[in-house]
């Protein structure tokens, strides 16, 4: 047993070296993946896109796709995620902000916009056995932050640099979606001339991209392609459920519980496919247009973070029993 502990913290240490060496390089990442993306954009369009049929409507089509990607990509690195000491944000008033389909607020408390139908109930608060802060339900400790973050999804050193949140969550999804749009394009569209730039059908390249070049960025846009649609995937699959990244593993564990008492666990914020996901996007009459999906604008979350759309009825997950929630410092004990 005590050979076990002691097994048990050398992991503990070893995963808070990681975190460290991981967040310190978070920067050269994040420089790293803007040379990559701009490398493959510069490919397809001094390559792929001069040779594509109809320009008058496949070249805006090409540049709506490189706007948003590079625009959600810059949003999720520098809009904060949302931590639990920051004051209370508020709808902004540039350019970049869209206008929500209903501009009157609701009046219900911490509810920015989509308040209208639904069963709002104020989140329930605990401490953080880490930093000591007294946070709402969803909230979770980053040990690379080393703060509580709202709606807290996972820490993204590679590439994001910064925790995934309440408030750059959504742009977070939508650079997934837009990089595997792009990248299918260049993969698909760009296999021709990549047949070229390797030699095979001895066409002389007469593009001012470097094959080499291009060739790199259209393996790359492969890999890609494949890697970021399976995390896209996973990401949409939770959100339709109505749960986070971390949530999904502590549900996988109330559902085992449970199951052994002869109990149902039903997830108290999921609502539905349809209405996940337009919460998540916060698109509706009382969320903001469907362009805002097209466009990459910046919009407020339905929600400050205290409080919590729930099916009607349940003020908890059903099948957890009070005491039974899972919390940040459980992997810590031994």
């Amino acid at each position: 047993m005590i050979c076990a502990r002691h097994v048990f913290r050398c992991f503990k240490w070893m995963e808070r070296v990681g975190d460290r060496i991981t967040g310190a390089a978070g920067p050269y990442f994040v420089g790293l993946a803007v040379i990559l993306i701009s490398l493959g954009t510069l490919s397809f369009f001094t390559v792929v896109q001069p040779s594509l049929a109809l320009p008058w409507l496949s070249t805006p089509l090409c540049l709506l796709i490189a706007v948003n990607l590079f625009m959600h990509y810059y949003l999720v690195c520098t809009i904060p995620p949302g931590f639990i000491d920051e004051p209370p944000r508020h709808h902004g008033t540039g350019f970049l902000w869209a206008s929500p389909s209903t501009p009157k607020r609701p009046s219900t408390p911490g509810v920015h916009w989509s308040s209208t139908g639904l069963e709002i109930v104020n989140a329930n608060v605990s401490r953080c056995k880490q930093c000591g802060v007294v946070r709402p339900e969803r909230a979770h400790h980053c040990r690379i932050c080393n703060k509580c973050v709202l709606k807290y999804d996972h820490h993204c050193p590679v590439g994001v640099n910064q925790c995934v949140g309440l408030h750059n969550e959504r742009h977070f999804i939508l650079f997934m979606a837009y990089l595997v749009i792009g990248s299918s394009f260049f993969t698909f569209l760009g296999y021709p001339h990549a047949i070229d730039a390797l030699g095979l059908r001895f066409v002389p390249w007469v593009h001012t991209m470097p094959q080499l070049c291009f060739i790199i960025s259209y393996m790359l846009s492969v890999v890609m392609c494949v890697a970021v649609l399976i995390m896209l995937l996973w990401h949409l699959w939770g959100i339709a459920r109505g749960e986070t990244s971390v949530e999904a593993q502590d549900h996988a564990v109330y559902r085992k519980t449970a199951k052994d008492r002869g109990e149902t666990f039903i997830n108290s914020y999921d609502l539905g496919v349809r209405k996940n996901l337009a919460l998540f996007f916060n698109i509706g009459p009382n969320g903001y247009p469907l362009y805002t999906l097209f466009l990459p604008f910046r919009i407020m979350p339905y929600t400050d973070g205290h409080s919590w759309a729930r099916r009607r009825g349940l003020e908890r997950h059903l099948g957890v029993r009070e005491g039974e929630e899972l919390t940040d410092g459980d992997d810590e004990e031994t």
